[in-house]
């Protein structure tokens, strides 16, 4: 018993350990973060909520057409002639049924009901769309910041020690307090950016933690994950594309469709309709029914059919008019949203030509800065340049680092919304590692 304990005991400690480590990190990729988010957004569950009670409507509109029964008793004492109760004969037991059979207006309301469901599925599919761009810039701006700190912690410590070395040459007289000034806003002006990316950081990271559902310090991005972000071609109608796939488009469309049908059926309101009706009640004999009728029996039933003939309803031809206006409006709000898809677009798509150029000229500037910071070291090392010089170098490669991470982010920013606009950002997530 005793060893049975002995051996479980450091079992029971490495677990509580785990639970109450908080910062223990775990690995996520950025398939799996949008995942999690698209599980976890509180926008797509709204629209999701949304998409269900539209369904839900267009079968209350349907169902009308299915006989609707109620049971119930219209209980009372009668004095002299037995008056109606709540409408109806007062009686022991009634049932009464009634559904549409034919009705112009109502059949061009169901059609708009459908229409509505299918404007919430394309509602659900751009809002998810709006979720997933949010969670892959956010996760690929994390990568960034997460690189940039790494580099920052480097130009930190060689700061540091530019500026112990500096110090050092005031106190032999070779350099002037106007150096160790310098030095020392070097190492400040590191700080400051590296102050900077930790902040960045600590945004990002927490935002995506809210998108995912998971604690802000246990996350942790895979290495190559992202995977790189497929070119654009300029050569090709990617304005035309994205308002044929654009669940934005495809909303309003179907908006405008609904608002026709609407529109359609408060006009057929003017038409004859017909309804079934069906009822029985059993009557009881101390409503004085046997004094008043002669041919009084206890078991009454009805069956038939309701015809509505339209002859003047001056309410409802105003109705029928606003409604015209309705689906005009809904129209060219349609037509709106497809010239506004198309146009944010092809600026994408040219933003994204003039960021890729802007980025290849950071990038030579960054390497040519790295390549005059090396020969600068080689100099140093050979005694032909001064630390002065070599700081100088240092400093002129860091600030072309941060313009070509800067460059490369802002590229990427422009590519993801792109690929939204185009419908190809969900495949490329997919595509991802797990």
């Amino acid at each position: 018993m005793t060893t049975r304990i002995s051996a479980v005991r450091p079992l029971l400690i490495f677990i509580l350990l785990f639970i109450a480590l908080p910062g223990w990190s775990e690995p996520v990729s950025l398939k799996r973060a949008v995942h999690l988010a698209l599980a976890h957004s509180t926008m797509a569950m709204s629209a999701a909520a949304d998409e269900q009670k539209a369904l839900a409507s267009y079968h209350e509109t349907r169902n009308a057409y299915l006989p609707s029964v109620t049971v119930g008793a219209g209980l009372g004492a009668s004095y002299g002639f037995p008056l109606s109760l709540a409408g109806a004969a007062p009686s022991l037991f009634n049932v009464n049924a009634q559904s549409i059979l034919f009705n112009p207006a109502h059949r061009e309301f169901m059609k708009a009901a459908r229409t509505e469901y299918q404007a919430s599925q394309f509602q659900t599919k751009d809002q998810r769309d709006q979720v997933m761009q949010d969670t892959v810039a956010t996760y690929t701006e994390l990568v960034n910041w997460e690189q940039r700190q790494q580099r920052m912690q480097q130009e930190e410590s060689d700061a540091a020690k530019m500026e112990q070395a500096v110090a050092e040459r005031v106190k032999e007289g070779v350099d002037s307090t106007l150096d160790l000034s310098k030095a020392r806003l070097a190492t400040a002006r590191v700080r400051l950016r590296l102050a900077q990316a930790r902040g960045s950081l600590d945004v990002l990271r927490q935002h995506l933690a809210r998108l995912t559902g998971l604690p802000a310090n246990s996350i942790e991005t895979v290495a190559g994950s992202p995977a790189p972000i497929p070119a654009v071609d300029q050569n090709s109608d990617l304005a035309e594309s994205s308002t044929q796939g654009s669940p934005a488009v495809k909303l309003a469309d179907e908006r405008a469709i609904a608002a026709g049908f609407r529109a359609r059926g408060e006009h057929r309101a003017m038409l004859p309709s017909f309804d079934f009706a069906a009822q029985y009640a059993l009557l009881s004999k101390f409503n004085n029914y046997d004094v008043y009728y002669n041919a009084f029996q206890r078991h009454n039933a009805t069956v038939g059919v309701s015809i509505v003939f339209p002859f003047l309803n001056f309410s409802q031809r105003a109705r029928a008019t606003g409604a015209d206006a309705e689906a005009l409006k809904a129209k060219k709000q349609a037509e709106a949203v497809r010239n506004q898809v198309s146009e944010e677009t092809l600026k994408l798509q040219r933003s994204v030509a003039q960021l890729e150029a802007a980025r290849d000229v950071a990038a030579l500037e960054y390497e040519v800065s790295q390549s005059a910071l090396d020969a600068a070291q080689g100099r140093t090392s050979a005694g032909t340049a001064t630390l002065h010089e070599l700081d100088d170098a240092r400093a002129q490669a860091a600030e072309r680092y941060l313009a070509s991470q800067d460059a490369a982010l802002e590229l990427d920013r422009a590519r993801i919304a792109l690929m939204r606009s185009t419908g190809g950002l969900e495949k490329w997530v997919e595509a991802g590692q797990e």
